[in-house]
């Protein structure tokens, strides 16, 4: 992309039609947000960012206030980028907006879900951009029809991002084998090449850091193997519920080194105990 990108605040109902219209090609006409829904929550402590290259519309994030029963945060509930524009770093261009109105605007963390299979929202959200988990959510919306979503459980990790911090990662700290050596699941190669689960470690316990492998390339698995790919989401559930119920939570995400590696990482650690 060699134009400038730009990032605004979108607030008429002929920029929300330009959202809907791009969230339409993105998920599907039926799962796009109305915009009487993204105007209201504008007018009402809510958020929606565009980005723009050369004046049009490629990507947009939208958000609207939640209240955890303690503080209200800022609960960003959709993200897209047109799919001619991926891969060029503007959902976390997006993001870091966003952080800096959430801030303006007084909210004091960010909450969103994702698929936690999704290999390149875990590097965006655990690996780039700081965010940490330590809820699992089963079939978070039902069943889903969207290109993305059908005929697997709608799983989400439920991430909080600090709007008055920064959360960028500093260099790894631990190595490519150190993780490898931490993984609760263990896995081979099929026929077809895609990783499928062979055991899980239950030595994982007496540790202060694991890590928890998933596909690099879960969509496709999907579409070659589907009871594959069920199968990971639910070994993939009952691993990070387990974690979490022990006090882990995941704050790291590790590509392979490998680009054609059939796995990543996520790194959990065990939380502080408050005194």
């Amino acid at each position: 992309m060699t134009e400038a990108l730009t990032i605004r605040s979108l607030t008429t109902t002929t920029e929300l039609e330009d959202v809907r219209a791009l969230e339409s090609r993105v998920w599907g006409e039926e799962e796009a947000t109305p915009v009487h829904q993204t105007l209201t929550a504008v007018k009402n402590g809510g958020l929606v960012l565009g980005a723009f290259s050369d004046e049009k519309l490629i990507g947009f994030q939208y958000s609207f206030p939640g209240f955890d029963g303690t503080c209200v945060y800022l609960c960003s509930h959709i993200l897209a980028v047109d799919p001619a524009y991926r891969s060029m770093g503007i959902g976390a261009k997006l993001k870091y907006a966003q952080r800096q109105e959430s801030k303006k605007k007084g909210y004091s963390y960010i909450s969103w879900t994702y698929d936690p299979l999704e290999s390149a929202n875990g590097y965006l959200n655990i690996g780039k951009l700081g965010a940490v988990c330590s809820t699992y959510i089963e079939n978070c919306y039902g069943d889903m029809n969207d290109p993305l979503n059908a005929n697997l459980p709608s799983d989400r990790f439920v991430v909080e991002w600090a709007s008055a911090k920064d959360t960028k990662r500093a260099q790894p700290l631990y190595t490519p084998d150190q993780i490898m050596e931490a993984s609760l699941i263990q896995w081979t190669l099929t026929d077809e090449g895609f990783p499928s689960v062979t055991g899980i470690d239950e030595k994982w316990l007496n540790r202060d850091v694991v890590s928890v492998a998933i596909p690099s390339a879960f969509q496709q698995m999907k579409e070659v193997s589907p009871s594959l790919a069920l199968d990971w989401r639910m070994r993939t559930r009952l691993v990070f519920q387990t974690c979490f119920a022990q006090g882990f939570q995941v704050t790291d995400f590790m590509k392979s080194p490998e680009s054609s590696a059939p796995v990543h990482f996520y790194i959990l650690t065990k939380k502080e105990v408050q005194k």
